[in-house]
């Protein structure tokens, strides 16, 4: 074995030992940032093979999440902005993103799959997949992962209230009733994770350390944890260091 491969693995059993009996949260966003980064450093020409790099670490992650007992996990796959790159890249990047979904939903898999985004800005066969892949995994009680596809946090919120007053007209609530309905509690249940927790912890990779529109709703009381690594050079070590100092926070809530 290697030096650095030595070291490497008694410094992962370090941090996995210090996380024994630690709180561990329960809901963990992840921005998976840097693919394109990540290609033009090893040399590609082309972004895909970035982004491939990147689907093929995503299974990585949701086991180490499992090993950990994290409950929730939402993924954040493609942004409303990333909508707006070359057809050249982006064509390929959106069928990337249906293939690991669809792999994620197979059968030898584990995970509750489900989708959250404005699916009406996908093209149809790709929305549609997108939902035949999570129905396939409804039955599932392991790991809850939400793919958050199309997604913006500006646009869910945008989202949730056109839903919650369509909601109440839909009901023969007069608009003023509708207007005085409206609160935090009503917005909730008309996000597109409604339902769910919060998340406790949103973990960003590539050094940015910003939130570009991700849960801005939910992650209102999160922890943040940024990573300089771009997304397909994220190690097992980054995400048990994630977890450590999440655990040595103390989470007040505007106390």
């Amino acid at each position: 074995m290697r030096l650095p491969s030595l070291v490497y693995r008694v410094y992962e059993r370090k941090l996995t030992r210090e996380l024994i009996g630690a709180p561990i949260p329960h809901h963990v966003g992840v921005m998976l940032d840097g693919n394109r980064r990540w290609a033009r450093k090893a040399g590609f020409t082309n972004p895909t093979e970035g982004h491939r790099a990147g689907a093929a670490h995503i299974v990585d992650l949701l086991e180490w999440c499992q090993e950990s007992g994290i409950g929730m996990v939402t993924l954040w796959l493609l942004s409303t902005d990333n909508l707006r790159r070359p057809d050249q890249e982006l064509q390929p990047l959106l069928e990337i993103i249906t293939d690991v979904v669809e792999d994620l939903a197979a059968p030898d898999r584990v995970w509750k799959l489900r989708i959250v985004g404005a699916l009406d800005l996908l093209p149809e066969p790709m929305s549609a997949r997108l939902t035949a892949a999570a129905t396939r995994t409804e039955h599932r009680r392991a790991l809850q992962v939400n793919i958050a596809v199309g997604y913006g946090g500006r646009q869910e919120i945008v989202d949730a209230v056109k839903s919650m007053l369509e909601a109440g007209i839909k009901q023969g609530h007069g608009i003023q009733e509708v207007i005085d309905s409206l609160n935090v509690e009503t917005i909730g249940e008309h996000l597109y994770t409604s339902g769910q927790p919060d998340p406790d912890l949103v973990i960003r990779t590539s050094g940015e350390q910003r939130l570009s529109g991700f849960l801005l709703w939910q992650s209102a009381h999160s922890e943040f944890w940024f990573c300089e690594a771009y997304w397909p050079d994220f190690r097992r070590v980054d995400f048990l260091r994630a977890l450590r100092d999440y655990a040595a926070r103390h989470r007040r809530y505007g106390e």
